[in-house]
């Protein structure tokens, strides 16, 4: 088993004081506006990594997330939070894996009680919100920015925790009704939801001035939920490792397709490469909202206006797990990072240097569809496979076999939603509309609670100040 010392978590920007994993958890954002990492990557020889065929995803999640959080969580601690996780889940494998044929899999992370990858994450983190604070004997408020599936993930793990105060942020008409619904319709005293007026990157910036306004912050006791906080990666990484092991690793490498708006859940696949995982290869599946794909071919980014598609998840302009990669890919040098991405938030671009380019596409691609494509691509495979993809999951799958490398290798493709989250689109595309599971039948009559605010800082501290209390 992995043996190394105990991890410390360092920021990408180099000013921020170096935290052990409950402090990270609890504090999200690092106060000098960077995003934290572990201070060394743990790493598991092939060997080992080997010995973990067979095991059920609760056990494979013990082994990865161990190291992350050994100098928090006791083994039987780390053991009764990932089981409390995953006893929520309609499969009961948790993420089941389905053959698209020509080697192509999709790796189904909609089993959670909203029907989305984020599940996974927020799943494991509510319990480990309520471990951590019980044991420290505090209390958060958690402020989170959603462009669709986070907020309602982070609402149902965190509804009726009595230490905690959760307030969600997503862009008012932005997201998909059943999307929206899952948020308000949840009526408990700790649970709040803004819809801003504005985009995803709105709320995402938002989020990020409350918790850069240091004297609210600790006034508040803030923390995150969003991929901004390391807990949330950590989760996503075993993933990586469970279909990787279905698919014949670490003898054989495989390659990963994901659709991805904020970098986070294809950063999760990153981490497990640098921790041993045999992984050859990246995709990066966008819409319209290509920054990311204009970053890995040319190393250039530039900010434009975001997108209204039918994959509204990845209606984003400004990735904030790219941040990480960066630090990466310049070294770990948080000077150099602060420095770029001042020059980024004043102007709207940011080029890295050809070698940094060249560095990233080694494991990187990306690739772009418009909704006209999206839509055309979950007809096809409906008729071919029988297969209803959701338009995110379709992303995914359309930048898979267009940027595919090697046929000897497998393609796990990252199946980030259910498609009765998006029935209107894939109606459209499909001719079937998508059923909604039956624990969220009566999602279309339970009483709603809209609360749409103006994209303007004040108006969201005065918001929170006034209920966090209630």
């Amino acid at each position: 088993m992995y043996r190394g010392t105990r991890l410390k978590y360092v920021s990408t920007r180099g000013q921020a004081p170096v935290l052990g994993f409950d402090e990270v958890l609890l504090t999200g954002l690092a106060r000098d506006g960077g995003l934290y990492l572990p201070k060394s990557w743990p790493h598991f020889s092939k060997t080992e990594i080997s010995s973990w065929r067979g095991l059920s995803y609760q056990e494979l999640a013990h082994q990865v997330l161990k190291p992350f959080v050994s100098d928090t969580l006791s083994n039987n601690a780390l053991k009764k939070i990932i089981i409390e996780a995953y006893s929520h889940f309609s499969s009961d494998t948790v993420v089941p894996i389905a053959n698209l044929g020509n080697d192509e899999w999709l790796v189904e992370l909609y089993h959670g009680p909203t029907l989305a990858f984020k599940d996974i994450a927020m799943q494991f983190l509510g319990p480990l919100f309520d471990h951590v604070l019980t044991k420290r004997g505090e209390r958060i408020c958690i402020v989170g920015a959603t462009s669709g599936d986070t907020g309602s993930a982070a609402i149902e793990a965190l509804k009726n925790r009595s230490n905690i105060n959760t307030f969600i942020l997503y862009p008012h008409g932005r997201v998909s009704e059943v999307q929206r619904r899952q948020m308000t319709t949840v009526h408990t005293a700790n649970i709040h939801t803004i819809a801003l007026q504005g985009t995803f990157d709105d709320c995402q910036d938002a989020v990020k001035a409350l918790f850069n306004d240091h004297a609210f912050r600790d006034k508040h006791n803030l923390s995150a939920v969003n991929s901004i906080n390391w807990a949330r990666i950590t989760a996503q990484i075993t993933y990586y490792f469970w279909a990787a092991l279905k698919l014949g690793a670490p003898d054989r490498p495989i390659a990963f397709a994901v659709p991805t708006g904020n970098f986070g859940n294809i950063f999760a696949g990153y981490a497990a490469r640098r921790m041993g995982l045999p992984i050859e290869h990246l995709v990066v599946g966008s819409n319209s909202n290509d920054i990311l794909t204009r970053f890995f071919s040319s190393g250039k980014m530039e900010i434009s206006d975001v997108h209204t598609t039918i994959s509204p998840s990845m209606d984003i302009q400004i990735s904030s797990n790219l941040e990480r990669l960066l630090f990466e890919l310049f070294n770990r040098d948080g000077n150099k990072i602060q420095e770029i991405l001042s020059e980024f938030r004043d102007t709207g671009r940011l080029e890295i240097t050809a070698n940094v380019v060249k560095e990233a596409s080694q494991l990187f691609d990306g690739a772009r569809f418009d909704d006209s494509e999206t839509k055309k691509l979950i007809g096809a495979e409906y008729k071919r496979s029988g297969y209803l993809l959701d338009p995110h999951t379709a992303i995914g799958v359309a930048a898979a076999r267009q940027k595919r490398r090697h046929s000897s290798s497998p393609m796990a493709i990252l199946a980030t939603a259910h498609p009765a989250k998006f029935p209107d689109a894939v109606e459209n595309a499909s001719g079937i509309r998508p059923e909604l599971p039956t624990h969220l039948k009566d999602l279309f009559i339970r009483k709603e609670n809209i609360n749409v605010l103006k994209n303007n800082l004040n108006e969201i501290k005065s918001f929170i100040e006034q209920r966090i209390n209630i």
